[in-house]
């Protein structure tokens, strides 16, 4: 990509707009085929998905199949951090999760999400992504400490 905007266009119209919108096959396009996605919430153990799935890693499609079957999904208020060069880029961004009546979450309140994406391109594509994300409604203690 050529600069900072298209970088921005990408992340917040291509790619979240097409999670928001249910598009899997657009979703699915903004990754290349070796592509890792690597998520992290809190104390649980990560999640490693891929379109061509490796060792320790799952089907990355089952990842927004999931998503997108059980909630309406709002991203905004995006903050970018951007390298045009090394072909990076990091977002923060507040998610709002509304359950889909007759999905798995159905009974569960609207969830707001505090997210940040780390972002790695090539060709136009994301190669990697990492997935960090707090619950906004949750606890404001820590479950764990780090030991040693």
């Amino acid at each position: 990509m050529k600069d900072r905007a298209a970088y921005i266009d990408f992340i917040e119209r291509r790619y979240f707009g097409g999670v928001s919108a249910g598009d899997l096959a657009g979703v699915r396009d903004c990754f290349a085929d070796d592509a890792e996605v690597l998520i992290r919430h809190g104390d649980n153990p990560e999640r490693r998905y891929s379109p061509s799935p490796g060792p320790g890693q799952e089907p990355l499609p089952s990842f927004f199949e999931h998503l997108c079957g059980n909630y309406d999904c709002w991203f905004g208020e995006f903050r970018h951090t951007i390298d045009v060069e090394g072909q990076r880029a990091a977002s923060r961004f507040v998610v709002r999760l509304t359950p889909r009546p007759g999905g798995l979450y159905a009974d569960q309140p609207v969830q707001k999400l505090l997210n940040s994406n780390f972002f790695e391109f090539a060709n136009g594509r994301i190669t990697f992504m990492m997935i960090n994300y707090s619950n906004a409604a949750g606890p404001d203690t820590p479950t764990g400490y780090p030991r040693g």
